[in-house]
């Protein structure tokens, strides 16, 4: 930490007091972003690291495995799972894994007798039930990304499973570790502002991102992974659930693929950006543009680590992989504008809207209470109490996910270190109803029904 950024001038920018917020160490997660977790009175100094075994070397399997390189004292990561060779060795060199642990798919993992304390899954969403029902069975606690699984069933049978056997796990809904939300529910549930009446919460994916991620990435195609309103937005489904701490009841959606179709594709347009397109140089969604010459997203091609090739290296995967195709000729099924209007006991009602036609990205939040609001954007928000007139302000400078993924990974430590699930916010016994209240949406959006959440 810089030496002229002080504990004080964190609280103030964070807008906690020290006794609602202690700060006890600074990090800085996979972006080189500085992040604070907190003081727990809860947490104790672990009796030896925890030892995990990582299935997917990925994006957030590197994000939750940085831990234990900044915390080696509490976790150890001692074995790894991942088909894709470079990926696997840029792991294991990260975290010392000897040869012997390293592993080509998840399958592997579990021909072994059980030689580590934990599970670390972030594999795609539709290989999240196999690794989590096998690690279950050989007595491993489990950190589990969201989401849970793409089927209703596979969720129930990884929570009934997780009882019998009297296992930990984690989802990581990391919202629920933000400092932001985590401040938003406290007043929100110590009448600060009255009873709450309403909730509206928006998702702005931001459009290139959409582009990225669910028009040509891994989540482009509903059926062969996940539908959106739980790859992308099971987090604002539960982070919803989880401050207006009420139970769902039902659930109304709408939404659809509107403008990533072929009947919208530009003319003089080509299958892939590279091919000559009139209309390239123009386009907001130019695969060319976006990660060729601005140089973004490209951490899915995993570049080589001589910098001079990187250019001939993304050059060659637009070629050759769907990130390189026409965002209008893809065979995505994605819903690009997605409602949710939710009815929680207490008739308290819910608006959600995930979209992707945005220019920015962070969380959108109102609240609206009988004697106050509270309007917030992720990074501040502001509470009007409506007795006094009188205006409070919280500001908060850090990631993507509020400063959440370490805060639930040294929870998750504890939690399997002491054996008390009751140290995590987001076990699978709290966390999968907004599983089920997404499931309870793409059936209503289907059959343009309204659907009562069934948990």
């Amino acid at each position: 930490m810089p030496n002229h950024f002080s504990r004080r001038d964190a609280l103030k920018a964070l807008g906690f007091s020290a006794a609602a917020l202690p700060l006890s160490s600074w990090a800085r997660n996979e972006k080189g972003e500085r992040i604070i977790l907190p003081d727990n009175p809860l947490h104790r100094p672990v009796k030896k690291p925890v030892t995990a075994i990582t299935c997917g070397a990925g994006s957030r399997g590197n994000v939750y495995g940085n831990y234990a390189v900044q915390y080696a004292d509490q976790l150890d990561i001692v074995g790894v799972a991942e088909p894709i060779p470079i990926r696997k060795q840029r792991y294991s060199s990260k975290h010392n894994i000897p040869e012997s642990n390293q592993f080509n798919t998840w399958e592997d993992v579990f021909k072994r007798p059980k030689f580590a304390d934990a599970i670390i899954i972030t594999t795609p969403d539709d290989l999240h039930y196999g690794p989590c029902m096998a690690a279950l069975k050989m007595g491993y606690d489990v950190l589990l990304e969201k989401p849970i699984s793409p089927s209703e069933k596979e969720c129930r049978d990884i929570l009934e499973l997780a009882k019998k056997n009297n296992r930990i796990v984690a989802v990581c809904h990391v919202l629920r570790y933000a400092p932001y939300f985590v401040k938003l529910r406290e007043l929100m549930n110590s009448g600060a502002i009255g009873e709450v009446i309403s909730v509206q919460h928006m998702e702005p994916i931001e459009h290139t991102h959409m582009s990225h991620s669910y028009v040509r990435g891994n989540w482009h195609n509903s059926k062969a992974t996940t539908p959106i309103i739980l790859a992308k937005s099971c987090h604002d489904l539960d982070i919803l659930k989880w401050m207006v701490n009420k139970p769902s009841q039902r659930i109304q959606a709408f939404g659809d693929l509107k403008w990533f179709r072929k009947e919208n594709a530009p003319a003089g347009s080509t299958a892939r950006c590279g091919d000559g397109c009139a209309v390239e140089a123009e386009c907001p969604y130019s695969a060319q543009k976006l990660y060729y010459r601005n140089r973004q997203r490209t951490y899915v091609f995993d570049m080589p680590d001589d910098k001079s090739k990187h250019g001939e290296h993304i050059l060659e995967k637009l070629k050759t992989t769907n990130y390189g195709r026409c965002v209008y000729k893809m065979e995505n099924d994605q819903p690009d504008h997605y409602i949710c209007n939710i009815q929680f006991e207490g008739n308290i009602t819910a608006a959600f809207s995930m979209e992707a036609f945005t220019s920015y990205e962070g969380r959108r939040t109102r609240v609206m209470g009988s004697m106050g609001d509270i309007v917030g954007d992720m990074s501040s928000f502001t509470l009007t109490d409506f007795r006094t007139g009188k205006k409070t302000e919280w500001k908060q400078d850090t990631d993507g996910h509020g400063g959440g993924d370490w805060r639930l990974v040294a929870d998750w430590i504890q939690a399997v270190d002491q054996q008390n699930p009751a140290l995590l916010t987001s076990t699978i016994d709290a966390s999968i109803e907004s599983h089920l209240m997404g499931f309870a949406a793409e059936k209503s959006r289907k059959e343009n029904k309204v659907v009562d959440v069934k948990v």
